[in-house]
């Protein structure tokens, strides 16, 4: 079962084989011949573009899962400062001492001070 549209009267369905999926189809109505379209759910067509492109991404790693190893890792240029694989963060430490002698973390966990 595949869609049509006919210009004059819009989509119709009709039931083709797959060799013939992407030929025109006759319009039932006016016997114009129409091309294939596809439609899309409305569900599907009004969805946010940042949700789109999350499920995508979650389809896909549900088939082509990547998986963390620890030659991936060496290999991996680019780390965050949070990333938790053990390698050395790039660029400086952003411990620095106050006056008094005590640690000061600025934008890093503040709760891990005294640990």
């Amino acid at each position: 079962m595949y869609d049509y549209k006919c210009r004059e009267h819009g989509l119709f369905h009709t039931l083709a084989t797959m060799e013939d999926a992407a030929k025109p189809a006759q319009c039932p109505t006016c016997k114009a011949m129409s091309p294939r379209v596809i439609v899309l759910p409305s569900h599907i067509a009004a969805m946010d573009p940042a949700k789109r492109a999350a499920e995508d991404r979650n389809e896909r790693s549900r088939h082509e899962p990547v998986f963390s190893t620890a030659d991936r890792r060496a290999n991996d240029k680019e780390h965050s400062r949070a990333c938790g694989c053990g390698s050395p963060k790039p660029g400086k430490s952003m411990l620095f001492y106050t006056a008094d002698g005590k640690k000061m973390f600025p934008s890093m966990r503040p709760w891990m001070i005294s640990h």
